[in-house]
């Protein structure tokens, strides 16, 4: 399945690409975005460290030859990966943090508890540390906070006390399915069996996967190396799913402004639409801003 892109119209309408404008797509997927900004005439760097994502984008975009440029990688390393391909300045990059549907609907990856699959949530197959590793390896208080700091969830001590006890009794969890049950366990029964809007296991996977990861160090570390890259009157687009991602870009955005450094485009960041929402119930989170690095006169 190809992933949707989120708010293409949106983007495509800030990044403003014609013919032979250069841009970075630091989290390339399976292209949807990119092919947009090719099928205007741009130029695009497009990088992604799932090799799996980086080959389904080739195949899908080959027809636009030498006008797109891949490179594996993770989007905090943008500053080397520009360098290393001759890219001094380009006219805008976007960032969408979003899990690809193509990643979420594999079950060898992990991502997700509808299917049953291993605990390994790494978007970099190269990576080292694994959901496995931080689930069964983890203290009692740091598997606590991770839950409760990523995943903002407020029965965080209740999931982490039963993985313990599971793992101590019973073994390793080693699947998603059986994390999955285990936070089923952990969870109130009132609440269990209320009619939420998202199971109650989606904020332990969401917070092991940025944790596993490490999703929010990895976005500050982009952000100034993204700016460093972009021309003047150039634009970022950054599309978040998570209120820590969106927080960090939005305080950063905001102390850029205040250095006189971009112009915030979104004073409030944009949405999804109530069709694209009934579309594509992925994209019910997420969160655009953009800045537009300001031009200094010599």
């Amino acid at each position: 399945m190809i992933h949707l892109p989120v708010m293409l119209k949106e983007v495509i309408g800030f990044l403003d690409p014609g013919e032979g404008d250069l841009f970075i797509d630091a989290t390339l997927g399976t292209g949807g975005h990119s092919k947009a900004l090719l099928e205007k005439g741009a130029k695009v760097l497009g990088l992604d460290q799932d090799a799996k994502v980086l080959e389904l984008a080739r195949e899908r975009l080959k027809e636009f030859g030498d006008r797109i440029t891949f490179a594996s990688g993770n989007f905090k390393d943008i500053d080397r990966i520009a360098e290393e391909r001759g890219v001094e300045e380009v006219k805008g990059i976007l960032l969408d943090l979003g899990v690809s549907s193509f990643q979420l609907q594999d079950p060898d990856r992990g991502f997700s508890f509808a299917s049953e699959g291993p605990l390994d949530m790494r978007m970099d197959q190269n990576s080292e540390e694994t959901a496995f590793d931080l689930i069964n390896e983890l203290p009692l208080s740091s598997l606590t906070e991770l839950i409760f700091t990523y995943g903002q969830d407020r029965y965080a001590r209740r999931i982490a006390e039963k993985i313990v006890n599971i793992r101590e009794n019973e073994g390793p969890i080693t699947s998603t399915s059986e994390l999955s049950k285990a936070v089923i366990r952990a969870i109130p029964k009132k609440v269990r069996f209320s009619s939420l809007r998202i199971h109650v296991a989606t904020r332990t996977f969401q917070a092991i996967r940025i944790a596993v990861n490490k999703e929010l160090d990895c976005l500050e570390e982009f952000l100034p190396k993204g700016l460093g890259i972009l021309c003047e009157e150039g634009v970022m687009v950054v599309i978040s799913f998570h209120s820590l991602e969106d927080r960090i870009t939005k305080h950063t955005f905001k102390r850029w402004a205040n250095e006189k450094l971009v112009r915030i485009l979104t004073k409030k960041p944009v949405t999804t639409s109530s069709e694209e929402k009934a579309g594509n119930p992925r994209a019910r989170s997420a969160k655009l801003r953009v800045c537009e690095r300001i031009v200094h006169s010599s």
